[in-house]
């Protein structure tokens, strides 16, 4: 056989260009909404958020600012998005999808890549949400002062705070490569660190440097941050994001794809 025939069944893919990193974040979401764990996932942020505002504003008994809606998106979305970051990144191995992803982008990094973006674009998607539901029900609070403590960057400190929640999530499941592991590790980690943190009060202080779900909970503080917390999020997020991410691009790397 000539290398410019074919035989009967195959497929020239030689005029075949290489996907864009756009075109393969737009494949990463769209597995979202595809899926019926990853689409009700999705509906579940948007009414959960939707639901935990609206009933605070109606058996709260203190007229509620802008800042206090903000606050309460942020306690499911704080909890959901993480999973679906986990759920983003293992469907191609709880799913079996790896082969077609893999034969399609032979670099590996770039799929995480892809992924990594869709996961960050999720978390932004859902904060804009949140935005939008507390400047709706903010006038209709009735707070004296309801924008008290808004300032942009304040704003950017949530997101920051969902960014690393979300991507946790994401670390640890590139690194086992398992949703169920995944998930359970995911909230069962930083409850333990947590525990130990409370309970260890005379190395408390030197603990917060390691316990990342504490340090992040300090960006929701509308008064400022001080440098220490700063250091205290970073090294949190090198311990528990960075590292975890590496090990798991290692892995999947040199992984077996079946």
């Amino acid at each position: 056989m000539s290398a410019g025939t074919l035989e009967p069944g195959m497929i020239d893919i030689s005029a075949s260009k290489r996907p864009t990193m756009a075109r393969m974040v737009a494949v990463e979401i769209r597995k979202m909404t595809d899926t019926r764990a990853g689409l009700w996932l999705l509906l579940a942020i948007a009414i959960i958020t939707v639901a935990v505002n609206t009933l605070f504003l109606i058996f709260s008994n203190d007229d509620l600012p802008f800042l206090a809606f903000l606050q309460f998106s942020a306690m499911p979305q704080g909890i959901l998005l993480p999973v679906l970051a986990v759920l983003l990144v293992t469907q191609e191995w709880g799913q079996r999808t790896g082969l077609v992803s893999f034969a399609l982008v032979p670099d590996r990094s770039r799929v995480i890549v892809a992924k990594l973006a869709a996961a960050t674009l999720f978390v932004i998607a859902a904060y804009l949400v949140a935005l939008v539901i507390a400047a709706v029900l903010t006038p209709i609070a009735g707070a004296d002062d309801p924008w008290e403590d808004v300032s942009g960057p304040y704003l950017l400190r949530v997101l920051l705070a969902l960014l690393i929640g979300g991507l946790w999530g994401f670390a640890f499941g590139l690194a086992l490569l398992n949703s169920a592991f995944a998930i359970v590790a995911y909230f069962a980690v930083p409850m333990v660190v947590s525990i130990v943190t409370a309970i260890w009060t005379a190395a408390q202080d030197k603990l917060l440097w390691f316990d990342l779900s504490t340090s992040s909970s300090q960006l929701f503080d509308p008064s400022s941050v001080s440098g220490e917390q700063w250091a205290q999020v970073g090294t949190g997020v090198l311990i528990w994001i960075v590292l975890p991410m590496v090990i798991g691009w290692m892995r999947v790397q040199k992984a077996e794809i079946k």
